[in-house]
């Protein structure tokens, strides 16, 4: 048989991270990590990386790739991804392709081209995001692709230029988002999510324990290390408030509710992206062996190695 991938998805706070692992316990394969920010070094806390111990032995590819100071590219990580998954897949290792980030993980399971860029277009597109702020490209941008618009920050000014950028080469965001997409690696996409008001209680939880574990500290490190002047790493949930903290336009409990409040919205659009997707089988993860089972079940036989015992093992999901 073609071995497949098997991409674990959905919204923050929902368990990917932990199904991943059992998951490629389960299958014999490895982790390729689609999170954009856990591609960072050094953003570990803030992002929710799994410590080795948490990793249990799984190896995970693409964690701690890129210094802070880069800007990340969908293309570039689609390179990477790509060689990662292929690399398994020549030796016989299922690839568990697990994040949140709903544009790397198309990118690397749909055939999708990216197209160049033009300095001119991108020169003036950032002239104005620098002299306006992102809220009125992000107007714009909504104005000429609403689905484009749902899948980006408002406050993301560098992939709103870029989304902004495409429109104006190409006449449309779908050069960069199919609307029927079209499989690049046999693919087995697994989705989890929890009610709303059970992911904003769990943001809020997982907020304040990252604040506890000490991500205001980790932050402070990134910033000697150039975290001002990534222009992605800089933007990211809970580094960008504490940032603003740093600069006196927040004091730590606004912080904190302004991280919380921008990760509730966040994961929102999480969740119109993937939902959007019927190729996703949705899984309820609060009954950790049983949302195990029911993924193996998802899965080619032949690509896994699923005992009882692994199905009985508790998880962190």
């Amino acid at each position: 048989m073609t071995l497949p991938v098997v991409a674990v998805v959905g919204p923050t706070a929902t368990g990917k991270s932990g199904l991943g692992v059992a998951l490629a316990q389960a299958l014999g394969g490895e982790v390729v990590n689609a999170d954009s920010m856990q591609l960072y070094r050094g953003m570990d806390i803030g992002t929710a990386k799994l410590t080795p111990a948490e990793q249990d032995g799984v190896p995970h590819h693409l964690l701690d790739v890129w210094p802070v100071t880069e800007t990340a590219s969908v293309a570039e990580y689609q390179r990477l991804a790509r060689a990662a998954v292929d690399a398994l897949r020549a030796a016989g290792t299922v690839p568990v392709l697990v994040g949140g980030s709903g544009l790397y993980v198309d990118a690397v399971l749909d055939r999708m081209e990216f197209p160049g860029t033009d300095p001119e277009v991108r020169a003036a597109l950032e002239a104005e995001l620098a002299d306006a702020g992102p809220a009125p490209l992000y107007a714009r941008l909504t104005a000429a692709d609403p689905a484009a618009a749902a899948a980006i920050l408002p406050s993301n000014g560098r992939r709103i230029v870029r989304a902004l950028e495409v429109i104006t080469l190409t006449g449309s965001f779908a050069a960069e988002l199919p609307d029927r997409p079209e499989p690049y690696y046999p693919a087995v996409r697994i989705g989890l999510d929890r009610p709303v008001e059970e992911l904003d209680a769990r943001v809020e939880e997982r907020v304040r324990v990252m604040w506890d574990a000490g991500l205001v500290d980790e932050v402070r490190a990134l910033e000697q290390r150039g975290l001002r002047a990534g222009r992605t790493a800089s933007r990211a949930l809970g580094y960008a408030q504490i940032l603003r903290m740093f600069d006196g336009e927040l004091d730590e409990p606004g912080a904190i509710t302004a991280t919380q409040a921008a990760t509730r919205r966040f994961v929102r659009r999480q969740r119109s992206w993937f939902r959007r997707d019927d190729r996703v089988h949705w899984l309820d993860p609060t009954d950790e062996p049983r949302a195990l089972e029911e993924a193996r079940k998802l899965i080619p036989h032949e690509s896994h190695r699923l005992t009882p015992e692994s199905c009985a093992r508790p998880r962190r999901i």
